[in-house]
Parts: structure tokens; sequence; C-alpha cells
């Protein structure tokens, strides 16, 4: 089958035409998605964890299409929920980061069948909206359209996610009869590698938001320059048949050739040879997607970037000069030397195998795009005015942290966005990605680390943190340490075992609160907040730059033990969660806390119908809110007050204590707080504290 192999030009054509384009690419995605997984010998078997630090296979099955629903809620562009428990628990989960809830005691997955009906329904509602939306060329990132494109590209990755984890399972699960096409070109031999001049060139990359010719991930636009000098890159991705000469020689079983990091992975997995080959007796074999076949020499290897590395020390040793794996920056240089865009190469399921190193020439050099991905030496950093889509805010920034590493160029199963030369996907260093990887000898600077304590791009975030962390600004209390200190009265007298910091943003009260209850778990909607809770548990200090005066910035620093948070931090869990569709796992609780959060939800109603119940006998519910609805967070026709019915003022605090029939409202009280937006400019508002308590 050829599948349509590129995204979506965004300027070209008609409104109708575009809509005809997106619904054919809309449907191969959500379809080939699906095919995937009729790889499994019995449907049965999605039930299997193809990795222990995954979710079973179930959840990318779900996932793919909650989050069409639940990035088209984030964007009001529907109102209505299909599933909640399915929105919920296939939501979150899939790069091992701290707040990745992997308990499975947790989850009750629904079955294949259910699943599959659920996958049909929002696929109506897709055509539907790509039917009937109205929107404009050229489509940018304001665009309703883009939202579905969002959907699509987040699909596409999936697609290739989840064929790795079908080749991690176990190959007893899997159906081995060619549902795709298959090219078998093995061979026990393999082409020696060389290393072959680049001449050197100025890297430019700017990609505008407003008029993008292509879908793009937040990190590819604005504005990159580099200039890159004359170096030498292998002719060749390394082989199976170059690397297994590194696994004969002990290579695995020599750490020193790994980093720290490495060696930590190489402790965990007690590796010996690349995780896809299988040795039977004296011989190996290589595990494909669905089948085992003898080991072709002449096929990339596929491997992490921790044994990448490995492998360049050894090749290194070898020639007598360092060899190391190249920059992202160098990638380009080689991509433009071999007008790469313009050859022939084994991407966007032309085939559902890797290919001969040999076969696909560029120029002097092979596969510079497809075949497999290659590590960068490059950890995953921001371009200049880097901006996270407020839709998906996190699907970025989280990378931000030195633990993952660029990957260049696409696979044989790559499709979309991910074909793209911008395309910038950045993946754990322990991770298996259909990635291989080629090595360079070079004199180029290149960037080795993203300092891990500053959101140094981010002005929003380092603003939260200003006002969390930071002191009192004219004679306004922290708002965080002031909230909490009113509470004191009201939490003397209930339980103080477990507590709920919803909407907990970059998590000072989360900490404030664990003074008083043994157990804090802080929830937020964005991954980037609670990484700022996550990271000052983890780390001695966080630093941020606040704004003083235009384009000039001031860096802070804060650390838990500057307000004596250090004692009581293990009795905190940050967790990404949708304060209108909790998970179940989450109740039981004496004491809910939700600081300034309801006139940002996209339906507060759900969250009423829903929150209530989360809250123990005699437990308190605390709502602080300045009541300052926007049409921006919450549509208006969703707010719970400040509008006018029948003639009458409807306040929040009317519709509040007429929703909480089951609760007394035991006070209110106004709690004013002061945010810094630069060293001469500070907004001052009054949040008013609701307490109930549950009858």
């Amino acid at each position: 089958m050829n599948y349509i192999k590129n995204t979506i030009n965004l300027n070209t054509g008609t409104v109708e035409q575009k809509r005809e384009e997106i619904k054919n690419y809309f449907i191969q995605t959500y379809e080939l998605d699906e095919k995937l997984f009729d790889l499994l010998s019995d449907k049965k078997h999605i039930f299997e964890q193809a990795n222990r630090l995954r979710h079973p296979l179930i959840f990318y099955y779900g996932h793919t299409a909650t989050f069409f629903i639940n990035k088209l809620l984030a964007a009001n562009i529907i109102q209505d929920r299909v599933n909640k428990d399915f929105e919920s628990i296939f939501a979150i989960g899939v790069d091992e980061m701290s707040w990745d809830d992997l308990e499975e005691s947790n989850y009750n997955w629904p079955s294949f069948e259910q699943t599959k009906a659920y996958r049909d329904t929002v696929k109506q509602i897709v055509l539907d909206l790509i039917d009937t939306m109205e929107f404009e060329l050229p489509i940018n990132w304001e665009s309703p359209m883009w939202v579905i494109l969002m959907g699509i590209e987040h699909e596409n990755i999936h697609i290739e996610t989840s064929s790795v984890l079908l080749r991690e399972l176990d190959i007893k699960f899997m159906n081995q009869n060619e549902i795709f096409t298959y090219s078998n070109e093995e061979s026990l031999t393999y082409p020696k590698n060389e290393l072959l001049k680049v001449k050197g060139s100025e890297v430019l990359l700017e990609k505008s938001r407003e008029k993008p010719i292509y879908y793009g991930w937040d990190n590819e636009f604005s504005f990159h320059k580099a200039k890159i000098n004359d170096f030498e890159a292998s002719k060749y991705l390394v082989s199976n048949g170059e690397f297994l000469e590194f696994v004969k020689e002990g290579g695995y079983n020599k750490p020193e050739l790994f980093t720290n990091e490495g060696k930590e992975w190489l402790d965990y997995a007690q590796a010996n040879h690349p995780t896809f080959w299988i040795k039977k007796d004296d011989e190996y074999f290589l595990r494909e997607i669905n089948r085992e076949i003898p080991l072709p020499l002449n096929y990339p290897v596929d491997v992490n970037a921790y044994e990448a590395q490995a492998f360049c020390k050894y090749k290194s040793i070898k020639l007598g000069y360092e060899v190391r794996l190249p920059s992202e920056d160098e990638y380009y240089a080689l991509y433009s030397y071999t007008n790469a865009d313009k050859k022939e190469s084994n991407i966007g399921l032309k085939q559902f195998n890797q290919s001969p190193v040999d076969k696909y020439k560029f120029d002097e050099f092979y596969d510079v795009v497809g075949n497999v991905w290659q590590w960068s030496i490059t950890p995953m950093y921001p371009f200049d005015d880097f901006q996270a889509h407020p839709v998906y805010d996190d699907f970025t920034k989280p990378t931000f942290d030195d633990k993952h590493s660029l990957m260049k160029g696409g696979s044989f199963i790559s499709l979309g966005n991910e074909t793209l030369k911008e395309a910038r996907y950045a993946f754990r260093r322990n991770f298996f990605q259909h990635a291989g990887f080629r090595y360079v000898k070079s004199n180029n600077e290149y960037r080795t680390k993203l300092n891990d304590n500053v959101y140094e791009t981010d002005e929003s975030i380092a603003q939260y943190c200003e006002f969390h962390y930071g002191e009192e600004n004219f004679g306004v209390k922290n708002f965080c340490v002031n909230a909490v200190e009113l509470l004191k009265p009201y939490i003397k007298d209930i339980e103080n075992k477990k507590a709920l910091d919803l909407g907990c943003s970059v998590g000072r009260s989360t900490y404030e609160l664990a003074n008083h209850f043994d157990d804090v778990v802080g929830i937020d909607f964005s991954a980037n907040f609670i990484n700022v809770g996550v990271k000052l548990k983890k780390y001695e200090s966080l630093s941020f730059n606040v704004k003083k005066e235009g384009e000039i910035f001031e860096e802070k620093s804060v650390s838990l033990k500057d307000f004596n948070l250090d004692k009581i931090k293990d009795k905190v869990t940050f967790m990404q969660g949708d304060a209108c569709n909790l998970k179940d796992i989450y109740n039981g609780y004496d004491l809910i806390f939700c600081s300034n959060l309801i006139d940002r939800l996209y339906y507060p109603q759900k969250f009423l119908d829903d929150v209530p119940n989360r809250v123990n006998d005699d437990g308190l519910l605390v709502l602080l809110s300045p009541y300052t609805w926007l049409e921006e967070y919450t549509p208006k026709e969703n707010w719970l007050g400040g509008y006018i019915k029948d003639n009458k003022e409807i306040s929040t605090l009317d519709t509040l204590k007429e929703k909480l029939d089951g609760f007394e409202l035991l006070d209110t009280i106004d709690v004013p707080f002061v945010i810094k937006e630069t060293n001469r400019k500070y907004q001052h508002t009054i949040s008013q504290m609701s307490i109930w308590k549950k009858k």
C-alpha cells in the first residue's frame, strides 16, 4: 500500500480542498494505528505489558483517541466528553516522568471491544469537525484546524512508538503473517565504513507560527543559527556487522566505555548485546516487529543512545582519534551538503523493516534520511523565542531536562511531520525507537548540557515561581503561605492524613500543606508547572529568570531549605491531571485545596459534580478564586457566576452555595495577592477563600 508520507501543506488550494486532504490524512493515520494492533495473534494480548516501564498495550490503543477529545476540549472546540473514564485512564503515562502513574492496580482497563467502540465514536466526531469547522488558509497554530492536525501528528508518533513496543513483546503473542510489506535484502556481509568529508556551512532554521508551510511542534518554531566548520562523517550508518565487532570484543563488559548514565542503564539492563538481537547457541537473530530472522549484518544496528555513545568511545580507541555522535547542527549540515530532501529513502512505510545501509545513496553518503532514526549528541533545548502551544504546553518543555537526546532523520515507519528536516524529536537515552547512529570526526563545538534548573525561556513559569516562592510585596504576604496559615484554625479539628492540592501550579501550597498532613498530592493540568515542584524535591535548588525591564532579566534561586520545607518533602507527590476529569484513585481526602482554579476550568460544573465525592465525611473543601471569568479559559455558558440571568445578578458564591448542598459553608475570607510582572509593574488581586465542610 502507498501511504501518504508527507504532512499536509497548510497554504495551497482552497478550504474545501484542504478539508478533503486533512480528512484522507486523518483516516489513514487513525486506521493505520488500529491495523498495527492486528499484529497481535489474539486481541487478548493487548493487555500484555511489553516493557515494565510502560503501560499495557491497551493504553496506547486508547490513548491516541482520547488525545483528540482532551485537546479539543482544552481548545474549547467541543464541550462534551465522550467517556470521562476513558479520557482519564488513557490520558497520561508515556515517557517515564515521575508523574506517570504506572501502578497497574490503579487501573481497570476496558475491554478491547469497548475501546474499539470508543475509537469509532471519536473517529466520527473528528470527521464531522473536519467537514464543518470554520477555518481559513493558511492554517496556523491559532487555527482550530491546527488542533486536528496536532491529533493526527500525535498519532503518527504513536504508530511508531507502539510498533517499538510490539517489537519488545514476546514473539509468542505476535501474528507473524506479513500484513505489511517486507523487503528481504539481508546479507551476512556488510560494507566497510569510512569517514568522508562534509563541507561546513551556516545552519539557519526559521519557522513562522503565523504562516507555517507545514504543521510543526512547538520546538521547531522561531529562530536558530549556527556556523559549522568542515568535519567528517561516517559514510554509512553503523551496521549490525560493524557493531558486532564491539559485541565480540566485550564492549558491554567494559563499563569504562559508557557514560555515568550509561553505566546505570547497563547495570539495570544487564545487556550483553543490542536488545533486538537474540542469541541462540552461538548465532544471532534479529527481532523485527513481528518476526525473527538471522541477523542481517548489512542492516543498521538498533540501539539506545548509551550504546551508541559507548560504541563511539570504542571506535575512537580503535582509530586512534576521537569520533562521537553528530550534533543536531552537524546533521543539518550533512543534510544540506547531500541535498537530502531530493533523494529517495526508506521512510514513510514503503516497507515494514529496515534496509541495507548501502542501498539508499545520498551523493557519497547513505541513509542521511530514513531507515532508522539517528541519535545525536545534542540534548533537547529551546530555540530562540520558544513558546509552548497553549493546547499542548507539555509536549516539549518536560524534555528540557538533559535526559532527552535529539534524534534526526526518521525511520522506515516515520510519517508526516516526522519526515521533515526540521522535525525535532527527543527521547530518553535508554529508549529504543528504531534508532541507530552514524559517527563523526569533528572539531565543531556542540551543546552538551541544558542547565537543568533554569527555566530561562519561559517567563510564565518564572513568574509563577516568583509568585509561589517569593517574599511579600507592598505588605501583602506570600499568597500560598498566607492561605494555608489562614486555614489552620479549621484543619485542627479534622483528620490530618490525606490532602489534595488541586491546581497546585508550581507547588508551594502543596509543600506548605505537608506541614499539617501526612500525605499530600499536588495535581495540575500542566506538566510544566508540576515539574517545578518535582525539581525542588529532587535538587538542592532551582533557578529561574524573572523580568526586570524589557529584555533584561534577573536570575533568582530557591530551595526548599530556604523555607524549612526540606524536612517534609517526602510527604509530597506531584501528578499531572485534569481537575474536570480526575482518575478514580484520587479519593478519600480530609482536605481538598483548590487555589485560583475554578475560574480557569473549561467546565467548572463537572468539577463541582465530581470533587465533593472525593472528600471524606467531615472533611474540608477549600476554594480560592478571584472569580475572573474569561471566555479564553471557560466558555461563557459554563461560567458559575459573573453574569445576569432573568434580570438577576448571578454571583459565583451563590452558585457554589446552591451546588454544594452536601456541604456547610464555614467561612469566607479575602486573601490578597500580588504578582510581580516587572520591577515596576505588579498585579494586585483579592481572592475569596470559601471553606466548606462535608456534612
